[in-house]
């Protein structure tokens, strides 16, 4: 008994067993009572047997078997059916190598800038505490003891603020300049593997259509090379098939990296944004030593041996005014002149 190749990709075919079995039981069930014990009647032609129990479960068993077996035959066109996805990479042709390339350079620097925005590495909560703590003591902000805060947590925003703490008591314009360079310095260095991203985000879907553009040329050049009784049509599909492999890889590069590059772009204009809250809240403070102090990297350090230290010159009072000029010695009376 054979099943017709039309009906082996419906889904009831699986499950029509039960019902075929009994089907065939009750027809055969039916025949023999049709074809009961033979009548008086003389004329009546030769009565085939009626059908045993044995040949009812045979045929039974025998229809379960072929629907097993078709049942088996439709999970091996499926599994034949499915799209391998590593033949499918491996027939993308040379474009693969870079798009591939691409690939492994997104996921080397999204990991490298996962770890380096870290809020610790950037703008620590810990600096910031501090700092407040030295704002909020009697007498102001010293800018020494703020210098050594920083150098203890070596991040982007510490630079900013030993770069801003190095220029006190010079002008207000010399100290916002300052702040200015110290802040684009240290955003370029932060976008600095930012920018492969984006560079990725945008080189490999061309890859990828220019790989495709060169498989639909060689499909079609191939197509017109057949013989005249080959299927030229199956042979264009297959060609076009593999060629949009090298698009498909591409984009899959491509958006992932986009997302990154656009996740951490917001990631350092928002922290950023935090020190530049951070920088204008302690530049008031740093008003009252201007034209009074000059201070050099090794004095704030504490390494200096010249010069006073600038915690001495901060720890005198702003309110004070400037010193008073030490009054000349008077003068003799001239003697008066003569008519």
């Amino acid at each position: 008994m054979t099943i017709n190749p039309r009906f082996r990709h419906f889904s009831f075919a699986r499950s029509a067993v039960p019902f075929l079995v009994l089907v065939a039981v009750l027809v055969m069930a039916t025949t023999a009572a049709a074809q009961g014990p033979a009548s008086d009647d003389t004329t009546a032609g030769p009565v085939s047997p009626p059908a045993t129990t044995t040949e009812i479960q045979e045929a039974a068993a025998d229809l379960k078997e072929e629907t097993l077996k078709l049942q088996e035959q439709i999970k091996e066109e499926e599994k034949s059916s499915r799209i391998n996805l590593l033949k499918l990479l491996l027939a993308g042709g040379y474009f693969m190598i870079p798009i591939g390339a691409m690939s492994l350079l997104v996921v080397t620097f999204s990991i490298e800038r996962l770890l380096g925005l870290r809020r610790n590495k950037v703008l620590p909560p810990e600096l910031i505490t501090e700092l407040g703590l030295l704002s909020s003591e009697r007498g102001g902000l010293d800018p020494r003891k703020a210098f050594k805060t920083c150098q203890n947590y070596p991040s982007a925003a510490a630079s900013v603020i030993k770069a801003m703490l190095l220029k006190v008591g010079r002008p207000h314009s010399e100290l916002e300049n300052s702040v200015k360079e110290a802040n684009e310095r240290e955003a370029a260095r932060l976008y600095s593997n930012v920018r492969w991203l984006s560079l990725a985000a945008t080189v490999t879907p061309l890859l990828g259509l220019l790989g495709t553009v060169w498989g639909i040329l060689v499909a079609f050049h191939d197509t017109a090379n057949l013989p005249p009784d080959a299927n030229k049509a199956e042979m264009l599909a297959r060609g076009i098939y593999v060629a949009l492999v090298t698009t498909l890889a591409g984009l899959c590069v491509a958006i992932p990296a986009s997302i990154l590059a656009h996740a951490f772009e917001g990631r350092i204009q928002t922290i950023f944004r935090q020190l530049e809250e951070v920088l204008l809240g302690m530049m008031p403070q740093l008003e009252r030593f201007e034209g009074r102090m000059r201070v050099s990297h090794e004095q704030m350090s504490g390494t200096g041996s010249g010069g006073a230290p600038p915690s001495d010159a901060a720890s005198q009072t702003p309110s004070a005014g400037p010193p008073k000029q030490s009054t000349p010695p008077p003068q003799p009376p001239r003697p008066p002149q003569s008519g």
